[in-house]
């Protein structure tokens, strides 16, 4: 529920973003009209998506717009399931075996939980769990930092193409400069592609990259949480010492009061 609230957040935001401008526009005396122009869009969008093929390999444009479309969506267990979560499996460990763990890892909705819940009951060394697990989350940390650089980048890349279209716009209108009829109306549309270049990045493309980087920390602490618990279960830990255990990604630090010194 959380997480559908934040998609349609994000979703309302943008609106008011365009709707905010749109007003302003409007209030000004200008017409809405005005934005209809697609050689503007083609140069914005379609310049900026040739900008990241050359930047980027395809296969991370194909991650980076998987990313952007899934925030918001459904997420794996929050924090405050997986600590309880830890604790039950904590007790069918010490009744039942981490064999019966390894059954229980199946129903979990988790790809990372249940990889590591299997690792742990596999039997081998500890430290050899620990390290795979630490391996596979920094890898998948590190192509999620990517997602938000493709973002990043073309928010750069829009502004700089919205420019290009502003100047076409006004090549296109200098070339009629002897004919004083149709001037103005002719350079405002010449700086359409300008506010395009600049909404797009600072609406969309920023936007999207903070909220993929956001849920990817998120989903560092996450991930760390599970490799914690996890390695809690090989060392026999008991729920209420694995409640403690964890209990700090749930609650901030405590500050100690130190003592002044006169």
């Amino acid at each position: 529920m959380k997480n559908r609230l934040s998609g349609s957040a994000g979703l309302v935001g943008l609106a008011l973003g365009v709707a905010v401008v749109g007003w302003a526009h409007v209030s000004m005396g200008g017409s809405l009209r005005l934005f209809l122009q697609p050689e503007a869009l083609a140069v914005v969008f379609g310049g900026t998506l040739a900008a990241l093929m050359i930047s980027f390999p395809g296969d991370m444009l194909k991650a980076a717009v998987a990313g952007a479309l899934s925030v918001g969506r459904q997420r794996p267990a929050p924090l405050e399931l997986l600590v309880p979560a830890f604790m039950n499996y904590a007790r069918v460990a010490r009744r039942h075996g981490l064999a019966a763990v390894e059954q229980e890892a199946l129903q979990a909705q988790d790809a990372y939980l249940v990889r590591a819940l299997t690792l742990s009951a596999s039997g081998l060394p500890i430290e050899l769990v620990k390290d795979t697990l630490e391996i596979e989350a920094r890898v998948t940390a590190e192509r999620e930092e990517e997602r938000a650089q493709v973002l990043e980048a073309a928010a750069g890349y829009a502004p700089t193409l919205g420019i290009v279209g502003a100047v076409l716009g006004l090549m296109r209108v200098m070339q009629h400069f002897d004919a004083a009829v149709g001037i103005g109306p002719g350079i405002a549309a010449a700086f359409v592609a300008t506010v395009y270049g600049v909404g797009a990045a600072n609406l969309l493309f920023l936007p999207l990259a903070t909220r993929v980087r956001a849920a990817s920390r998120t989903e560092v602490l996450r991930r760390d949480l599970v490799i914690h618990g996890v390695l809690a279960l090989r060392e026999g830990a008991s729920p209420g010492v694995v409640e403690e255990r964890l209990a700090g990604y749930l609650r901030p630090a405590r500050t100690v009061a130190l003592p002044e010194v006169a």
